[in-house]
């Protein structure tokens, strides 16, 4: 007992000590106070970028591959590492060491060739590419300027002008070029594919190898997650349909759990905000929206140009057409929006209660050290919090594609059902419908676990 007081006393007084440093960087021997920017260093931990920030030393990156067309149609490849570099700046009587951005020029077929990363443009963050400006070109930007005086400027002091881009106190043409790099995004997304192809080829292997024999360990759990999803959701809705689309729907409950935790993950190949971009979220409900209305049976195309419901209804106002149709894309679109913003607020509460520490150690060391007790905590019980939501938003996406699919495949059943009771095709016909009223009812209560 007294040994567990002691490692707690000691827990806390490591974590008491991270206030002092931490208060000790926010101020310069001056007593000047740096000012944190909060929604900066969010956007840029849940945004993407040309190289992967190396753990714990955030001006460090692992340069990734640049792939850009340029104005006049060639093709270009380099290291993004090519296009920052390292300083050393002073501010407040202190030297910090910070990521700067770097023109990349290339000698190509007698042409010179100039990227940049831009900062001060329409484009931040991207890359671009730049030209000298033109006399005419000059004038312009003049005007321009004179235009924007008064304006909000960023930190730099220097305006954003559309279709110009500021690098180093001078200002250039820019060109945004067709860009298909390997960003930081990109590069995880064939992490998590690779991952996953990995996990379910060893469990195929495996079973290959050795029958029937129950796998132990790793493979054991891999076992219990596909027997889940697909016994307990894609069976029990598709029941004889199961197998058609089982390899679509248990890739999305795969790929989307692995890109969920690998975000939660601090250092490589961690920390991309996969699930927390709508372009990702947005590409699955697309292939959602594509298996449903492209396997859909007469019955559900039939209930949405024609649905039973009063003639006054849809004739000669198409009243219910336009609901069914809107209807139609509203499925995809919650699930896009479902995904994407559960994850990225789960991603964003966390970070901001780590900063917590630092927005507060300047109050001084008592508030300090409370605010960083309590931060860490609720940090650690949001990222246990997260894992557990990275499991039920894979299977909510899962669940609610599989109903979407089944509504499809099984629309309009029921009155085939009642018009024929004694035949075959009645009975299958019937059985269905008892599935869809399932379906319903399993939606219903998915849609109250995940609120």
């Amino acid at each position: 007992m007294t040994k567990r007081i002691s490692k707690i006393l000691m827990m806390l007084a490591l974590l008491l000590a991270v206030p002092f440093s931490a208060f000790a960087a926010t101020e310069s021997e001056e007593g000047e106070k740096e000012d944190l920017d909060v929604k900066e260093i969010i956007f840029e931990h849940l945004g993407d970028g040309y190289g992967w920030e190396v753990p714990f030393v955030h001006v460090y990156r692992i340069p990734l591959p640049v792939i850009v067309k340029a104005e006049d149609g060639k093709w270009f490849c380099f290291s993004s590492g090519d296009l920052t570099r390292i300083e050393d700046v002073e501010k407040h009587g202190k030297v910090h060491k910070e990521l700067e951005p770097v023109v990349k020029t290339i000698e190509k077929d007698g042409k010179t060739y100039s990227f940049v990363i831009a900062h001060i443009s329409t484009h931040k963050d991207k890359v671009v590419q730049i030209f000298p400006l033109s006399s005419s070109e000059q004038k312009e930007l003049d005007v321009k300027l004179k235009q924007t005086q008064g304006e909000d400027t960023v930190k730099e002091g220097y305006p954003v002008v559309d279709g110009y881009v500021c690098v180093d106190g001078t200002y250039y043409r820019e060109y945004r070029p067709f860009d298909i790099s390997i960003t930081k995004n990109v590069a995880a997304l064939f992490i998590s594919t690779i991952i996953v192809l990995v996990l379910v080829m060893s469990l195929v292997r495996f079973y290959r190898r050795n029958g029937l024999k129950a796998p132990r360990k790793g493979m054991g759990f891999m076992e219990l997650l596909v027997s889940f999803v697909y016994e307990g959701t894609i069976k029990a809705t598709l029941g004889e349909n199961a197998k058609k689309f089982a390899p679509y729907l248990l890739t999305c409950f795969f790929f989307i759990l692995i890109m969920n935790l690998l975000g939660l993950i601090v250092i490589f190949p961690g920390g991309a905000n996969l699930t927390g971009n709508i372009a990702i979220t947005l590409v699955l409900a697309v292939m959602t929206f594509i298996m449903t209305n492209v396997f859909g049976k007469k019955h559900y195309w039939k209930e949405i140009f024609w649905p039973d419901v009063p003639i006054w209804l849809k004739c000669p106002l198409p009243i219910m057409q336009f609901i069914e149709i809107f209807g139609m894309f509203t499925k995809p679109a919650a699930l896009c929006v479902r995904l994407f913003a559960n994850m990225m607020g789960g991603h964003m509460i966390v970070i901001t209660l780590t900063l917590l520490i630092f927005i507060f150690a300047s109050f001084g060391a008592v508030v300090a050290g409370a605010t960083t007790v309590v931060s860490i905590l609720f940090s650690l019980f949001m990222l246990a919090l997260d894992v557990l939501v990275s499991f039920i938003q894979a299977y909510v996406f899962t669940t609610l594609s599989t109903i979407f699919i089944g509504m499809a495949i099984e629309h309009g059943d029921e009155e085939h059902a009642k018009a024929h009771p004694s035949t075959p095709e009645g009975a299958a016909a019937a059985a269905g419908a008892e599935a869809e009223r399932k379906m319903l009812e399993k939606e219903a209560d998915v849609i109250d676990l995940n609120h």
